[in-house]
């Protein structure tokens, strides 16, 4: 199968469980609302060695104080790990960013106390505010008003995560970085696009892409050897004579069907760049995710 005479590789991407929370940040402004946003999703690449996985979702005017507001998603393997990283992101990013507020914007099956621990900063001058019941809280919604020397820290009490889906992703191959780098940031701007979905490394794009193992033993996972063009005459290398650059877009997604819609989108972005030849995905035989997302079949 082609696409503007670019091949897709009959494979599939092998995505992962997750569970998925939405931060909603507002501020005075839409820039203050994004200073919060940004620091609250820095080193979250993945999950490997940054805790969750995470990244700007859109911006909004749809928010509970009327004020610019930006919404954060964040992954982790494990309702623990979210929690914690809620905790930690928040406290760290949310309450010490100037006139920001911070709201749960995700209905889920899991509940954290985040403001409700946030609020003894405030060494027993915090004031707590409950909203009236409504079909989507039935039993009303709980803020907390820290005071903190810029006026005062408005985060909701408790914030909610849902099952979802990571590790999707498409490998962009073509005959040099430029026209695979501009066929990424194509695919990322058509991504950006689609709800419920963020690809959480730096530009939405990777190259450093991995496999599972090494020649080290203390090491688990090592550079994607089969695809480095600079070493294709010294190992088992899956690029053509033509072929000399490889870079990853990795997506994280609070359901499939975004999922499934973003990585749509974005491939066949990638494929109205001349220079791009083929798009592949990365994947371990199917062994050990959940949902096996196959190209063709997205596309």
């Amino acid at each position: 199968m082609h696409i503007n005479d670019v091949e897709i590789v009959d494979t599939f991407a092998e995505g992962f469980k997750m569970y998925g929370a939405r931060v909603l940040i507002t501020g005075i402004n839409e820039e203050w609302a994004m200073n919060s946003a940004v620091t609250v999703a820095g080193f979250g690449t993945s999950v490997i060695m940054c805790g969750c996985e995470a990244g700007i979702e859109d911006t909004t005017t749809d928010t509970p104080d009327g004020r610019p507001g930006v919404n954060v998603l964040l992954f982790a393997n494990s309702a623990k790990d979210l929690g914690d990283q809620l905790m930690r992101r928040i406290g760290q990013c949310v309450m010490t960013s100037p006139t920001s507020a911070c709201f749960n914007n995700l209905l889920g099956e899991k509940e954290f106390v985040v403001g409700g621990q946030l609020r003894y900063f405030g060494d027993s001058f915090q004031i707590s505010k409950r909203l009236n019941p409504t079909p989507e809280y039935p039993k009303g919604r709980r803020f907390w008003r820290i005071p903190v020397m810029g006026g005062e820290f408005f985060c909701e009490e408790k914030f909610q995560a849902k099952k979802a889906v990571g590790g999707g992703n498409f490998l962009i191959i073509g005959t040099g970085i430029e026209p695979v780098l501009q066929a990424s940031e194509e695919a990322v701007k058509a991504i950006r696009q689609v709800r419920n979905v963020i690809a959480p490394f730096p530009g939405g794009v990777v190259r450093s892409g991995s496999k599972v193992g090494s020649k080290y033993k203390f090491l688990t996972a090592s550079t994607n050897t089969a695809y480095c063009p600079v070493i294709k005459s010294q190992v088992k290398s899956d690029l053509t004579e033509e072929e000399n650059s490889v870079l990853e877009i990795v997506i994280d997604a609070l359901d499939i069907e975004s999922m499934n819609t973003a990585m749509h989108d974005g491939i066949h972005a990638a494929c109205t760049v001349d220079g791009v030849t083929r798009i592949s995905a990365g994947n371990y035989g199917g062994s050990l995710g959940k949902y096996l997302i196959n190209l063709k079949e997205v596309i």
